[in-house]
Formats: structure tokens, C-alpha cells, sequence
């Protein structure tokens, strides 16, 4: 091997491992910061771990310098292509079948979803119609979330309304004891955007933003 192959090689393998480092402190930052949460965030990192996988194979394996590279770069092409299909289909197949066969603990959850509030003569727990709408806020750039108390009735509704720059994310109870409400642990409400709710449980409930534990409401639901 010349002097210059073995420096083109060494200069490969450089760019490579710094990429890859990039690649993983990314995501890694995100993760820790929670910058960026829910289904934003699994895109985010499937993203750079396809992205690494391209690095690892040209700048590492050397994938496209071969003798025929056109045919190397088609068949690995054609393999990722076959991989991706057959996760997609199956996470697509699991993501239905879990929609499908929720736990006793999400059937009401999935009844007001559906608006199914009686099968066969025999409520479900969601609500019927629609009654009042009331507002929580989180205000633009000021780390504040008002009004601090809610007082509404059984089956009205909340719209988490984020004016803010970032995705926020209500999580109801506590930090350390957290809660199911109507089967669901929390609600995220992206940058810009409104989430809305039926209260279909009366009580008394905590409500909390996962990103900033200090950000917390109360929420009074009567008969």
C-alpha cells in the first residue's frame, strides 16, 4: 500500500469516527435535554442511527470505491430498502394491534376517542355530549402556565393551548406520583398548537409540565 492510499485511508477512518461522534451526541443531547419528546423525538434518533449507518458503511467499509462500485451501492441500497420495508410494516401491523387490544385501563380512553358512549345498553364511561371549554396556557416565552386553578364540570372540555417556542408536555399528579386520567398519563402539545380533552372523570387532579416539574396547575372536575 502507497503513502498516499494509506493516508487517504487513515483521513477516512477520521472523518468517520468524528462523524459517528457527532451522530450519537445528538441525539444523546436531545435525550437529556428533553428537547425534543414523543414520536418527534424516536424520528429524530432513527434519523441519525440511518445516518450513522451510511457513515459506518463509506467511510469505514469503503462501500462505492470498489472495483464495481455502482453495483455494491445498488445491492446495498436495495437491502436497506427490503429492511426498512419489513420494519415499517411490522412496527405499522404492532402500532394497530396495540390500538386494537388496549388494556382494561385505556377503554374509556378509546370510548370518548371513538364517541361510543353506551354498547349494548351498557355505558362506557365517555361522554354522551359535549358540554363547556376551558383553557390552559402556557405563555410565550415566559415559562408560565395559567390560569393556576380550573374549576369545570363532567364532560367538558380543556384545550392545552403552548404559545411557547417549544414542545410541552402535561403529565397529571406528581413528578414522583404520577397518574392515569381517563387512561391517559399525559398529553403533549407541540410548539404553536392546541390539545384538547374530555373530562370524563370527576375529581380533583394535579397537573404538571414534564420539562419543567415547577409549571403546575390544578384542575376541579364536578358531577
Amino acid at each position: 500500500m502507497s503513502k498516499t492510499h494509506g493516508s487517504e485511508s487513515v483521513g477516512s477512518y477520521v472523518t468517520g469516527f468524528v462523524l459517528s461522534v457527532i451522530c450519537t451526541l445528538i441525539p444523546y443531547y436531545l435525550v437529556v435535554n428533553k428537547t425534543v419528546t414523543g414520536n418527534n423525538l424516536l424520528a429524530v434518533i432513527v434519523g441519525f442511527a440511518a445516518v450513522q449507518v451510511l457513515i459506518q458503511v463509506f467511510f469505514f467499509l469503503h462501500l462505492g470505491r470498489g472495483p464495481k462500485p455502482l453495483y455494491n451501492v445498488a445491492f446495498f441500497a436495495a437491502t436497506v430498502g427490503i429492511i426498512g420495508l419489513v420494519m415499517g410494516g411490522s412496527l405499522l401491523i404492532m402500532n394497530n394491534l396495540h390500538y386494537n387490544m388496549l388494556p382494561p385501563a385505556d377503554t374509556k380512553q378509546l370510548a370518548e376517542g371513538e364517541g361510543i358512549a353506551q354498547v349494548e345498553g351498557n355505558k362506557t364511561g365517555a361522554c354522551e355530549a359535549i358540554k363547556n371549554n376551558h383553557h390552559i396556557v402556557f405563555a410565550k416565552n415566559m415559562g408560565s402556565i395559567s390560569p393556576a386553578n380550573t374549576e369545570a364540570q363532567l364532560c367538558d372540555t380543556i384545550s392545552f393551548i403552548n404559545q411557547d417556542s417549544m414542545t410541552r408536555e402535561i403529565g397529571f399528579g406528581t413528578p414522583t406520583q404520577p397518574v392515569i386520567y381517563a387512561g391517559q398519563s399525559s398529553v403533549s402539545i407541540r410548539k404553536g398548537k392546541s390539545e384538547t380533552i374530555t373530562l370524563n372523570q370527576a375529581g380533583t387532579y394535579k397537573l404538571f409540565d414534564r420539562q419543567d416539574p415547577n409549571l403546575h396547575v390544578t384542575l376541579t372536575i364536578t358531577q
